[in-house]
């Protein structure tokens, strides 16, 4: 039933505040979403940059020293395992984002990328090639 002291084309004004409030909502979630993208951006950041951090200077370490160790590739296979946990936890958590942000914004015209997604795209780029490189010992590495 609508108010018939409304005239024809009017919105009732509590219309207007619920789709403006509706539309702040979406905005927080998103925002929200944002962050945590983000904040798994800098923990896979983190993770791959220790584990090329030690696999370097454990070799560094390993061949200052000219000595044996009893496990010669054991630095090489934990920094592997931390890039390779880093760089893959990155690019699942921006896959769900995306999805997520895709759901949130269906039915509206505003695209799902944002900066903190090709921040993302890029870190997990990067984290790709600093895993090639140091399992296949190519690259500047």
């Amino acid at each position: 039933m609508s108010d018939p002291t409304l005239g024809a084309g009017k919105v009732d004004k509590g219309t207007l505040l619920a789709e403006e409030r509706t539309e702040l909502a979406v905005e927080r979630t998103q925002i929200a979403a944002d962050r945590t993208l983000m904040a798994w951006l800098r923990t896979s950041l983190s993770m791959i940059s220790f584990g090329f951090t030690i696999y370097k200077f454990l070799e560094a370490l390993r061949q200052a020293e000219h000595m044996e160790w009893a496990r010669p590739n054991a630095p090489r296979n934990l920094g592997l395992a931390l890039i390779t946990v880093g760089t893959f936890a990155l690019i699942v958590a921006t896959v769900q984002h995306y999805q997520f942000v895709r759901r949130l914004r269906a039915g509206s015209a505003k695209s799902p990328w944002s900066l903190v997604i090709v921040v993302a795209i890029f870190v997990s780029l990067i984290g790709l090639l600093t895993l090639v490189g140091v399992l296949l010992h190519a690259g500047p590495f």
